[in-house]
């Protein structure tokens, strides 16, 4: 019996959680983990138990807003550039890793300030 699409979007997103509790588990540097689509709009999302989270949720709305919009609009250079690897945001109290595949993107903030050791272990998770 075929699938409903209802039931392909629930395991896509169970896949997708599954993805970021590995990604979780790379290093307890790693604060957050979550999956946006290309609109913003969050699909999934882990955080490491016992922290308080750094932004209010209007605050991450937008934040997961702006990396969609650059993310998505990056996408139009890959003809030019190549496809887009990763993204670095560098703060003064974290880290921000953004990974896309598809027409999402993986949203990770990390507490060390050498994420670069980090990125290929995420990477091959992704």
């Amino acid at each position: 019996m075929a699938k409903t699409p209802e039931q392909k979007w629930k395991e896509t997103i169970i896949e997708y959680r599954k993805k970021c509790q590995k990604i979780l588990n790379v290093s307890k540097n790693i604060r957050y983990v979550g999956v946006i689509n290309e609109y913003g709009r969050t699909l999934t999302e882990i955080s490491r138990p016992g922290l308080k989270p750094l932004l209010k949720s209007d605050q991450a709305r937008n934040e997961f807003f702006i990396i969609s919009t650059l993310m998505t609009l990056r996408k139009i250079l890959d003809s030019s550039l190549g496809k887009l690897d990763y993204i670095v945001l560098k703060h003064q109290k974290i880290s921000i890793v953004a990974c896309q595949k598809n027409k999402v993107t993986f949203y990770i903030s990390v507490l060390e300030k050498e994420v670069d050791a980090l990125i290929p272990d995420i990477k091959k998770l992704i």
